[in-house]
């Protein structure tokens, strides 16, 4: 490849890893993502560094972990943390603006409140919010330019929340065909402005930076009939974590799964929205298969390269939650993550850690643009191309609240997951033998000899990087030696745990 591939950038919202054929569920109707990973590669460990919509997004766009680039709440809930980040901040449609790309993003923005996509340099609808917002004027246009009906919704379901009133919205019928749903809308806006940026580069050699970021399947999960009805509730399984108790486990996620209602709706109705949550992944790879025909049909696909993933994961009912929260479950943290570069190996399945972080330096690199400012990334190029590289065993994810403040830090190993609630019951997983992440051991005895590794792992890369959560850690935890003053006042050398100065 050229030091300037195309990219096309292919992100959904709230979305499973366990929604895919290609990440082995046999009932999803996912053709079109399914041959993306057959001709591309396939991250079996790929997550999101916060499992919420804003700050993760923003992580993509600067390639710095949350507690640094410090946009770290939706708006929406937002409880006093900043809402939009600063004009200082490296991102990465500036540096292939100076490359000469076009850069476009098509969909859901959801990166601050004051500044839109188009002052980060993208092309493109200003289309703000966290869900489909319906009534954008360039929505509401493209259909009465395609003579298409209006958005309308029946079959709502929701549950009961504990003062009685009614839940959040969780799916319903839209009563519109294929072609007036916002996902084939962003479609077809994508492929006119592949179109345009085709001429662009065959006419002055300009590459494209092109994403297309739907809003779904985030919750609530509002489909056609042909998806609403797609995949046979009673054939759904619901996942064993539907039993959890949360004995042993924070309150925080007790309280969550009240939040989210799912104990006032019947077993039914769970595995009804299960189904059309599979039913909107598989609406959502329909349009996929729309641009990626679209790239073919304008002799692109040779020289672009693809990514598909998500800003994060959703519940659907396990552990009793719906959407996500102070809970860093598997569900939520893993996502899919599937990255095609022309010349590289085909049907690759890589088993590393990596992050959605790590597509920053990955696009820089593609751009042959420096990769140094994503301070937090890493290229994932000599992975998709198959080369033997020296890569963590490991990966550090966080938190810092959604409804309220909430801080947390997880490490997350082969076999392990240890997460420190501060304010709580901190947990550690053993995955290999509780993959469902039911049973919290952390307390136990026998598990010390794994906590204490993990806990000053934890303790080191956090240090390292610069997140500050590491000095509630030095007081409460072994650590290991510290080789500063815990009280950052230079005053008592005593204080550093080897008693050098």
């Amino acid at each position: 490849m050229t030091g300037r591939s195309n990219i096309l950038f292919l992100m959904t919202d709230q979305h499973r890893a366990d929604t895919l054929g290609a990440y082995g569920n046999t009932r999803a109707v996912t053709p079109t993502l399914d041959e993306l990973a057959r001709t591309g590669t396939r991250f079996d460990r790929w997550y999101t560094p916060t499992a919420i919509c804003t700050p993760a997004r923003a992580s993509l766009l600067t390639g710095q972990a949350p507690f640094r680039h410090k946009l770290l709440a939706n708006y929406e809930r937002n409880v006093g943390y900043i809402e939009d980040l600063g004009d200082d901040v490296f991102t990465f449609p500036a540096a292939l603006r100076e490359r000469g790309y076009n850069c476009g993003l098509i969909g859901k923005w959801h990166v601050g409140t004051a500044k839109t996509a188009a002052d980060f340099g993208f092309d493109g609808p200003d289309l703000p919010g966290w869900h489909n917002p319906v009534d954008n004027e360039d929505y509401v246009a493209y259909l009465a330019d395609n003579g298409l009906p209006p958005y309308e919704i029946t079959d709502r379901i929701r549950g009961t929340l504990p003062n009685g009133g009614p839940g959040n919205l969780l799916a319903a019928r839209l009563r519109q065909p294929l072609e007036a749903t916002f996902e084939h809308y962003l479609a077809t806006r994508t492929i006119e402005m592949l179109e345009r940026y085709a001429h662009d580069l065959r006419e002055r050699e300009a590459p494209f930076f092109l994403a297309l970021n739907f809003f779904g399947p985030h919750l609530p999960y509002i489909v056609p009939d042909e998806y609403f009805d797609m995949v046979d509730a009673d054939e759904v399984e619901l996942p064993r974590s539907v039993d959890e108790t949360f004995q042993g486990k924070p309150p925080v996620q007790r309280n969550y799964s009240a939040h989210w209602t799912f104990d006032t709706m019947p077993t039914e109705v769970s595995r009804k929205l299960v189904a059309v949550y599979w039913g909107y992944v598989a609406l959502i790879d329909h349009e996929i298969g729309r641009v990626l025909a679209a790239m073919d049909r304008l002799g692109l696909t040779d020289e672009t390269a693809v990514f598909f993933t998500a800003d994060h994961g959703e519940f659907t009912g396990s552990h009793r939650l719906h959407d996500k929260g102070p809970a860093m479950y598997e569900d939520i943290y893993r996502t899919p993550g599937i990255v095609r570069v022309p010349g590289a190996p085909t049907g690759v399945v890589r088993p590393e850690f990596v992050s959605l972080l790590d597509c920053t330096s990955t696009i820089l690199e593609l751009a042959g643009a420096d990769a140094t400012p994503a301070v937090d990334s890493r290229s994932l190029l000599p992975l998709v191309r198959g080369e033997t590289v020296e890569w963590d065993e490991d990966i550090v994810c966080e938190f810092h609240g959604h409804h309220f403040p909430y801080p947390q830090r997880m490490l997350r190993t082969d076999r392990y997951k240890l997460v420190v609630n501060p304010e709580s019951t901190n947990e550690l997983y053993d995955l290999h033998s509780d993959p469902d992440e039911l049973l919290n051991v952390y307390s136990l005895p026998e598990m010390a000899e794994v906590v204490g590794p993990m806990m000053r792992r934890l303790y080191t890369v956090l240090r390292d990087r610069g997140d500050n959560f590491y000095h509630w850690m030095t007081s409460m935890y072994d650590v290991g030696d510290v080789e500063y003053d815990p009280t950052l006042s230079g005053l008592d050398e005593s204080t550093y745990r080897d008693g050098s100065r």
